[in-house]
């Protein structure tokens, strides 16, 4: 399905953009090869919580994971969460796995990791197998987000 909150919102944002679709992926690697892009340039959208009905987006490079401490450090806070699965969709109309920014319900604040910044990026599409291909500097702009170190590397398994 590609036509969704989310290309809908691009679009009418005015972004250049590709609307890539594709089968079931398992892995990053497999969402990299399904997208023709890096895995380092998959960027999954995480729901934090701040408090209650206060959520954030981050953006966060293939590879690695929030640093909640620098991302505790940046918005000056002592704690953050997580919320379920549940609780994520009712904050921003997507299901986990299809959440992204762009077309949410709730325009929450947007935190990019700096990493994604210059860079062409392949975010969540808010369907199941849809993504968006686009510059990265256009989706920070359009979501006025603030970029900041807010990874680390994933952990070796």
């Amino acid at each position: 399905m590609s036509d969704t909150p989310a290309t809908r919102a691009v679009a009418a944002a005015g972004i250049a953009h590709e609307v890539v679709t594709h089968g079931p992926v398992r892995s990053l690697a497999e969402a990299a090869a399904a997208r023709n892009a890096e895995v380092r340039d998959i960027v999954k959208t995480i729901v934090v919580r701040r408090g209650v009905d206060d959520y954030l987006f981050v953006l966060v490079p293939g590879g690695r994971v929030i640093s909640w401490p620098k991302l505790r450090t940046l918005l000056g806070v002592s704690r953050l969460s997580m919320p379920d699965a549940g609780t994520a969709k009712d904050a921003t109309g997507y299901e986990r796995g299809t959440i992204t920014p762009f077309g949410a319900t709730t325009a929450w604040p947007v935190i990019a990791d700096e990493r994604i910044a210059g860079r062409r990026i392949s975010l969540g599409g808010g369907a199941h197998g849809t993504a968006l291909s686009l510059a990265a500097d256009d989706a920070i702009a359009a979501l006025t987000a603030t970029v900041a170190d807010v990874t680390d590397p994933e952990p070796a398994r």
